[in-house]
């Protein structure tokens, strides 16, 4: 059986967590968007050269461009037996191109797994994590802390608050999130290929409830 799968989710959510468990479980490779435009920048392929100059100035990486980077990613064997896309699809646009680039050499999406995690959650998640100043290691608050709130473990240097960590960053990239996605979403389940499964909770019992997705015996 093939795993053609995408898995979406807010950040925060655990997506990349669950997607890097999945594929190294089922064999496939782990796709996502960050990764493939580094990684192909390294290869000095044209499209990731070109990706690189957006990358090297800090701008924007054209939807057409991560699109044919996706479609170059797929080509590879690796991807024929199933892939795990992290992220990706962002857009309807790019659903839909994705849908093109899966058409041609006959392999179309088994299932599309949404990650349920609730806005309270997400911002619990995100604005708890904390840096050192010093050494540039990293904290939560709940789910990694420091033996003390506002220094290193490592080198005792001050803890602090990134300002895309803190709330009002955050909950502006949970409201760009949430409206570019819930077309995608809504696409998707015309689709017939959408199963939302709760991303809370224990981590094993989320990916269980991603494998009953996939398997299409329900979500959880």
């Amino acid at each position: 059986m093939s795993n053609r799968i995408i898995l979406l989710g807010a950040p925060g959510s655990g997506k990349g967590t669950q997607a890097r468990h999945l594929a190294a479980e089922w064999g496939v490779p782990q796709i996502a968007t960050g990764d493939m435009l580094r990684e192909a920048a390294a290869h000095g392929s044209p499209l990731g050269l070109e990706a690189k100059r957006y990358m090297d100035t800090g701008g924007l990486v054209p939807d057409g461009m991560v699109v044919g980077l996706v479609a170059e990613r797929l080509a590879r064997p690796d991807a024929k037996a199933g892939f795990v896309l992290d992220g990706f699809p962002r857009t309807v646009a790019q659903a839909e191109a994705l849908d093109r680039i899966l058409r041609e050499p006959g392999l179309p999406l088994d299932r599309v797994v949404f990650l349920d995690v609730s806005r309270a959650e997400l911002l619990r998640r995100l604005t708890g994590r904390r840096v050192c100043r010093q050494c540039g290691a990293a904290y939560h608050l709940v789910s990694a802390p420091p033996q003390t709130s506002d220094r290193c473990d490592a080198c005792k240097g001050e803890l602090y608050q990134r300002e895309d960590d803190a709330p009002a960053a955050v909950a502006r990239r949970l409201d760009v999130y949430e409206k570019q996605t819930a077309p995608l979403l809504a696409y998707y389940e015309r689709g017939g290929l959408l199963a939302a499964v709760r991303g809370e909770g224990a981590m094993d019992d989320v990916t269980a409830g991603i494998r009953q997705a996939v398997r299409g015996t329900g979500a959880a």
